[in-house]
């Protein structure tokens, strides 16, 4: 069987991070639980799952950039309310002690 290689699984994923987790999802569907595999490997659950995905048959069922998007406006929105209260601490009109 040829070797599967990241380049083929990012065909079919937005970026290494994202296929990190489907892969560790898949890993485990296969490993823990025993689930049937969808491409015919002989290899250990780990490469099966890669070239799952290499092949198409395993995706995230949301939309993984408006995921990450959203996740990414939250944490920037949560950045700007700290250093808005830091401000206030550092401008004296806002004791943290006081709450």
């Amino acid at each position: 069987m040829a070797r599967i290689t990241i380049e083929d699984c990012l065909e079919h994923v937005p970026d290494h991070f994202a296929l990190i987790h489907l892969t560790a999802k898949r890993y485990r569907q296969l490993h823990k639980n025993n689930s049937k595999p969808l491409v015919e490997s002989k290899n250990k659950p780990i490469v099966t799952a890669l070239r799952e995905i290499a092949a198409g048959k395993v995706t995230f069922r949301e939309d993984v950039e408006a995921t990450m998007r959203a996740q990414s406006q939250e944490v920037n929105e949560r950045r700007r309310r700290s250093q808005r209260l830091d401000a206030l601490v550092h401008a004296g009109k806002l004791n943290p002690h006081d709450q």
